[in-house]
Parts: structure tokens; C-alpha cells; sequence
């Protein structure tokens, strides 16, 4: 006989169930059926109502976690509770979505490294670059590199009002352990001047740092770099260094996203006229006092600019002949002679031309030569508007941003001096597809300069000679020049940095 328990389910089986339920009278069977049924209606809906409770639960669960988490669970989901059309709103929100960060590098920490870098925005790139470096190899915390404020352009940018810093900070995780301040036992410290500071050697190589630098961070716990300017060697470091220079520069140091959107639209309102060329004429006030070149100056300029070299104290070099060092090719060219390397070169003389610099010294006087050979000079002080630009006045390093964005992007980038402006863009260039930049060669040009002006050398023949002279000066692949024992004088590592670059077709090449 089948157990009455076991309800409508088991005696849906009816040979099984027939002998036994036929000692039930009629009127009793109904009942027990009756009976079995209401009793499994119940269940069935108890269970439904139990169901539905807990999926509502895990639904408003998911959508707090969603709240919390941002767009990894539920959201730009389609959902029953919105239009239908909002997943395409949020598709084309502004929202970034989540980056994939990756893993933390766990070490034992030997110390903290504090870096103050000095000179210009570019130089300061570069540092950097060789500061996360030496911080990896050495197993340091780093912190954020404070930037120069007491050079002569006295920009009062911090890191952050130039750089992302928490992009800087995340991309590098998997490297080295980078904050934005000491600990705030250290940081009191620091305060009551109980910390170890010193500038380093140039050049060093990583020798240098595990036998003198290390100890230091260890014994001090902290320890404070006071100038970061070539302080790392070009050559002779292990590759997994040299390609972490790369990048840092290539893309943990990006720029605000106000400085990189602007320098969007600069480039857009370029490219909207055509191809354009970028010159970063390097003729300030600072490059030729620094500098000590004073050709075609006049006296009252040539007493200015020595008064300013005088003026500071860590520019070590006074006493400067000036025609002997543009002679040997030592000084930026003149607005004038770069009118007539330009057009020799055979450059379009409608091209738009961007003038990467500050303010050029002697003003429309020295420009007129050049304005008047290329019509299309543009700036981003006449190509923005002054709304754009208005939170970057007195902010030089967020101006030269600007210029280093936008000369990434141009046609051709033409430096008219070998600083650390055309040097990292030259690199940063060709990391991008050897994209052309013409290198000039300074002290062939001022020669061959000087013979047309003085009417010993034709034009053609001065502009055959130009062009034959910067045939193989374009930003194609080569290895760099290594000069053993005198490193100011071999190739710079950020204008080649061939350990990193993807080669074309054409043979690495030595020049």
C-alpha cells in the first residue's frame, strides 16, 4: 500500500497506488484528494513566494555592489526599471571606464627617496624618468618628485598641476611603490631637519647608487636628492632599466586632462588648415643669457643678458665669447639665419609653421626676417583663444606642455638648438614611428651662412649644401653615438632611446 505522506506526486503513478486506495470508501477518497491537494498548493506557493523574496534580495544586493563598484556589475547594463535607450547614454557618457591596474610589486622597502628636480619642464621629464629608475633598482619607496620653482621662469606648478599624478602613481605599481607623501612619522621627521640630502653625480651608473646611495637610504631612512638633471648614465645599464625609462616617459607621465585636451584642439584647429611644421625656435631671454650668445644683439641687449647671467649663481659660466661659440656651434640660430636654413631646406614657404617657444627676444624686430620669408607663423597665443589659455599665464612648464604635445603631432618638428625640449621630442618621436625631425648641424650651418651673406657662396650652391648635409638628419632609425668617459658629449639617451623603439624595415644604422 502507498504511504498517504507521500502525496499526489507519488500516486500520479496509478498501478502502483490502485490495490490500496481501493479499501477507501468514495467519500473518504474525495477528501483525502482534496486534501493532498490543498496541503501541496500551499507548498508550491510558499516555496514561489520564498523564491521571488530572495531573488529580490540578491537583485537590490547587486545593485548596491553596482553603486559601489561603478561600472564592473549591472550598469551599463539594459534594465527593466530605465528607458530603453539609456544604455546608449551611458555607452556615450563621459564616465572613463575601469582601467585594469596591474598587480602591486611587493618588496622590502629599504627606504624613502625624496627628489627635487631642477630646470626646465623637459629636463625635469627626464629626470624623473631616471628617478623611477634608480628607485626600482634600489627598492625604495619614491615619492612624488617635487618640481623646480626657484629657476628663472619661477613656475609655481606642483607635480599634479602638470602631470596625472594618480595615473603616474597606478601605471607603475607593478615597478615601484610610488606616494604622494612620507608617512606621517617620517614626515615629521623630515620636519625637524632629520633626514640625509645630497645632489648626485651626473652621469653615475648604477654602481654608483647600490655602493653610495643605498646605505645612505638605509641608514637615514630618508634620503633627499637635491638635483636630478643627468644623473643617471646613457649607456652601459641593463635593458629592463633602459626600457623602464622608456616607459615612464612614453606613458606614465602623461599630462592633465586639461593640459592634453587642450592640446587636442590646438592640434585639431592645425589640422583643419593642412600639414603644419613645428619650430621650436629657441631664441629667450634665458637660452641666451644661460648660453652667453649674443649675435646680432645690440649693446644695450648684449649688457642685458650678461647682467641676467650674473644674476644667477648656478648658471657657473660668465665669461663667454660669443662668436667663438657660435662658430663651434654652441649657440641657438638666429630667427634670421633659421629664415635661411628653412627656406633652403625647401620647406613650403605657405606651411603653416607653429612657433614652439616663449617670448622671442627682440620681439617683431628679430622676427621680421622670418614673417616675411613664411607668411603662415602661427602661435598658440594667436591660435587659441585667451579663455583657453588663461589658467597657464605665468605657468611656463603647463606652456611648454602644450608645445610638447603639439610638436608630437606635427609633420616635421624642427629644433633650432639641441636642448632638452628637442632632444626628449626627438625620442619621444621616434618611439611614435621615427616621425621626421630634422636635427641640424649648427656649426656647418652658421659657416655656410656666413659665406652667403657675404656673397662668397650662390644660392643654389648654399642650398644644394643644406639639403645634402641633413639628407641622413631626419629622425631615421640609428644606434647612439657612445663615447666612453665623456658622456656630455655621446648621444642622449631620451633623443635615441633604440632599446625601446620598434624598427622599420631599414637597417639599424651608426652614425
Amino acid at each position: 500500500m502507498c504511504r498517504l505522506e507521500k502525496g499526489v506526486e507519488d500516486c500520479d503513478r496509478r498501478d502502483d497506488c490502485e490495490m490500496g486506495m481501493g479499501f477507501l470508501k468514495e467519500g473518504k477518497v474525495q477528501k483525502f484528494k482534496s486534501s493532498v491537494v490543498s496541503k501541496s498548493g500551499m507548498k508550491l506557493w510558499i516555496l514561489r513566494g520564498t523564491t521571488t523574496a530572495l531573488i529580490w534580495i540578491c537583485v537590490i544586493q547587486l545593485m548596491a555592489i553596482g553603486e559601489t563598484w561603478g561600472p564592473r556589475l549591472l550598469k551599463g547594463w539594459p534594465s527593466c526599471f530605465i528607458p530603453a535607450d539609456h544604455s546608449l547614454a551611458v555607452q556615450s557618457s563621459s564616465v572613463p571606464t575601469k582601467v585594469q591596474l596591474p598587480p602591486k610589486r611587493v618588496y622590502k622597502n629599504n627606504g624613502y627617496l625624496m627628489v627635487s628636480c631642477n630646470g626646465g619642464l623637459n629636463q625635469m621629464r627626464a629626470a624623473i624618468c631616471d628617478m623611477v629608475a634608480i628607485a626600482r633598482y634600489l627598492n625604495v619607496t619614491l615619492i612624488v618628485p617635487e618640481l623646480d620653482k626657484t629657476s628663472f621662469w619661477a613656475d609655481p606648478s606642483e607635480f599634479q598641476d602638470i602631470f596625472d599624478v594618480d595615473h603616474f602613481i597606478s601605471s607603475l605599481r607593478d615597478e615601484v611603490r610610488i606616494l604622494k607623501d612620507l608617512p606621517p612619522r617620517l614626515k615629521k621627521r623630515v620636519e625637524l631637519g632629520m633626514f640625509y640630502s645630497l645632489p648626485p653625480i651626473s652621469w653615475s651608473d648604477l654602481s654608483y647608487y647600490l655602493d653610495q646611495i643605498l646605505p645612505l637610504v638605509r641608514k637615514y631612512k630618508v634620503l633627499h636628492l637635491t638635483r636630478t638633471d643627468t644623473r643617471l648614465a646613457n649607456n652601459g645599464l641593463p635593458l629592463e632599466i633602459q626600457k623602464l625609462r622608456c616607459r615612464v616617459n612614453f606613458n606614465s607621465l602623461r599630462f592633465t586632462p586639461q593640459i592634453e585636451e587642450l592640446g587636442r584642439k590646438a592640434v585639431r584647429i592645425l589640422r583643419e588648415k593642412g600639414p603644419f611644421l613645428v619650430l621650436h625656435l629657441r631664441y629667450e631671454m634665458d637660452m641666451l643669457a644661460f648660453s652667453g650668445c649674443s649675435h646680432g644683439c645690440n649693446n644695450v641687449e648684449v649688457d642685458e643678458l650678461t647682467r641676467l647671467r650674473y644674476a644667477y649663481p648656478w648658471w657657473k659660466e660668465k665669461v663667454i665669447d660669443s662668436e667663438m661659440k657660435r662658430r663651434e656651434g654652441f649657440c641657438p640660430l638666429t630667427p634670421e639665419e633659421t629664415a635661411l636654413v628653412l627656406d633652403a631646406l625647401g620647406i613650403d614657404r605657405n606651411v603653416q609653421i607653429y612657433i614652439a617657444a616663449g617670448e622671442i627676444y627682440g620681439g617683431e624686430r628679430r622676427m621680421a626676417t622670418l614673417m616675411s620669408s613664411f607668411h603662415n607663423l602661427v602661435r598658440k597665443e594667436t591660435m587659441l583663444k585667451p579663455a583657453d589659455l588663461k589658467f597657464f599665464q605665468n605657468h611656463s612648464s603647463q606652456m611648454a606642455a602644450l608645445d610638447y604635445l603639439v610638436s608630437l603631432e606635427s609633420d616635421i618638428f624642427i629644433p633650432t638648438y639641441d636642448g632638452n625640449m628637442a632632444k626628449v621630442v626627438e625620442g619621444h618621436r621616434r618611439f611614435l614611428g621615427f616621425k621626421k625631425t630634422i636635427s641640424l648641424d649648427r656649426k656647418l650651418l652658421v659657416g655656410l651662412v656666413d659665406r652667403y651673406v657675404n656673397g662668397s657662396l650662390g644660392w643654389d650652391e648654399f642650398s644644394y649644401l643644406v639639403k645634402e648635409t641633413h639628407s641622413l638628419r631626419m629622425g631615421s632609425p640609428k644606434s647612439r653615438v657612445v663615447i666612453p668617459d665623456r658622456p656630455k658629449e655621446e648621444d642622449y639617451f631620451y633623443a635615441n632611446p633604440h632599446e625601446c623603439l620598434q624598427l622599420l624595415d631599414e637597417p639599424v644604422t651608426s652614425t
